[in-house]
């Protein structure tokens, strides 16, 4: 039988994985009710102009104004952006456990993920997320969004890894499926002791009396 190579890159989603999702439908249903805005239109209105928002080929104030204020509204842009931004919250455990994994093994850690660009940067930033992560092919910077295999295809290219030295940490069964077509071994990510699990027959285990959290 042959021998699986060594794992020595993680590929990791932010949204469901890493952190809470940014703007899902829960958060965009939470600030309709919030704002006391019409579900369905401004719905509609996301639906539109959402994955050209997520490849940064819209700001943030241009999908909020074809979204939300193509009309006067009685709360205003920075409010609205605040809620927006304030939905992110995260996993800590994971975020440990993938600083551990970094630390004991020595890995390359590359976030793959559709994201806009403002609420991306809002997220790397608040949740220190470049403290650990090596690079961050998110669909704003690089114009490819998932379920593209090319997104996947360039972020091994960045990395310089190769499919069978990596894992892919990930909560969307479609795109997991998209990697192990690739030759890219991945877990579909439900909950943090599943995941360890998981990680651990690939060899990937770590001590849980060492601590290599970020300060």
């Amino acid at each position: 039988m042959k021998k699986e190579a060594a794992i020595t890159c993680v590929f990791v989603d932010i949204g469901g994985v890493l952190l809470t999702n940014g703007w899902d439908h829960h958060a965009r249903k939470r600030a309709a009710e919030n704002f006391k805005l019409e579900w369905a239109e401004m719905e509609d209105r996301h639906r539109l102009n959402f994955a050209t928002y997520e490849e940064g080929k819209l700001t943030l104030e241009e999908y909020l104004s074809r979204t939300v204020f193509y009309e006067e509204r009685p709360f205003t842009r920075d409010q609205f952006r605040g809620f927006m931004f304030a939905q992110s919250r995260a996993f800590p455990e994971m975020i440990k456990l993938i600083c551990r994994l970094k630390a004991k093994f020595g890995l390359k850690i590359v976030v793959l993920s559709n994201e806009a660009r403002e609420l991306n940067a809002h997220r790397i930033h608040k949740f220190k997320l470049n403290a650990f992560v090596d690079c961050f092919i998110s669909s704003c910077f690089v114009h490819l969004r998932k379920p593209d295999a090319d997104i996947f295809k360039l972020a091994m290219d960045i990395a310089q890894a190769p499919a069978e030295h990596i894992i892919y940490i990930e909560n969307t069964p479609r795109f997991a499926q998209i990697a192990e077509d690739l030759g890219i071994r991945s877990i579909l990510h439900t909950d943090y002791p599943s995941t360890c699990v998981q990680l651990a027959s690939f060899g990937l285990q770590y001590d849980e009396g060492v601590s290599h959290e970020i300060r």
